[in-house]
């Protein structure tokens, strides 16, 4: 990482944590036993923290992710769309897949899976579609595309199925629109819950293609900004934290004064 970008992501955590303060209400819930036992200003503080992991995705990830892309890639955006049109024959292929895939009949493939798709890309009726939302799109010097979910560090198991859905639904209608595209999609997790083990990714190693489609932790970071940006950005994330300690002990503190 450069200054420039240091500089860029230290201002998105700034103005994020601020603008969270200054938009944040505590939930009503009344909790007295919780309350008496650990304090009004610790019980916001569980409150604040649950409310802003709820939108850390969007609120911290993405726009660090892009500040980092866009010295990387050609291209960068948030909450792109992917398509609006698919082939009848493409959600079928798709059909196939994940049910194959449910019943443990096939692995994943995604080179293969993409082949499949591309193939019946504008074969029979073309649908209207509105595909979940791309969280980060990039597009490479070499004009790979790279279609990204971002998800929080753990998933429930069930949800990979809905994961891989999405990930294979980006392909048809990246490839309805541009049969040729050189398309990658992924799912992204910031961190390792699990450090310093390595991430369990058994839960999800029938559903997604784990070298193909997943990026954890380093692998996400760095692919984005080059070797050790993870460890800088952990670095920048302490800055902001020491910088900014004064002004959420305050806020914290009147808490206790009402």
């Amino acid at each position: 990482m450069n200054y420039i970008q240091i500089t860029q992501i230290e201002s998105v955590l700034r103005n994020s944590l601020r603008a969270k303060f200054q938009k944040y209400k505590p939930e009503p819930a009344s909790m007295p036993f919780h309350t008496r036992l650990l304090g009004k200003d610790r019980m916001a503080l569980f409150s604040f923290i649950h409310s802003l992991n709820t939108n850390f995705g969007t609120s911290i990830f993405e726009p660090v992710a892009l500040t980092l892309a866009k010295t990387s890639f050609k291209e960068a955006k948030a909450q792109a769309t992917a398509g609006a049109t698919i082939s009848e024959s493409a959600q079928r292929e798709i059909q196939n897949i994940m049910d194959n895939l449910t019943a443990a009949s096939s692995r994943p493939d995604k080179e293969a899976e993409i082949e499949i798709i591309r193939k019946v890309c504008r074969t029979g009726k073309m649908k209207t579609v509105k595909p979940t939302k791309v969280d980060i799109f990039l597009q490479s010097n070499s004009d790979e595309i790279y279609l990204i979910d971002i998800k929080t560090a753990k998933p429930n198991k069930g949800g990979f199925q809905e994961f891989k859905r999405t990930l294979l639904e980006w392909v048809g209608v990246t490839l309805a629109a541009n049969p040729d595209a050189d398309i990658k999609t992924l799912v992204a997790i910031p961190y390792n819950p699990y450090e310093p083990k390595p991430y369990s990714r058994w839960t999800m190693a029938g559903m997604l293609d784990l070298p193909n489609e997943l990026k954890v932790a380093e692998e996400f970071w760095d692919f984005l900004g080059g070797e050790g940006t993870f460890l800088c950005l952990l670095d920048c994330f302490e800055r902001i934290g020491i910088e900014l300690r004064p002004e959420i002990d305050n806020y914290f503190a009147k808490y206790n004064k009402s």
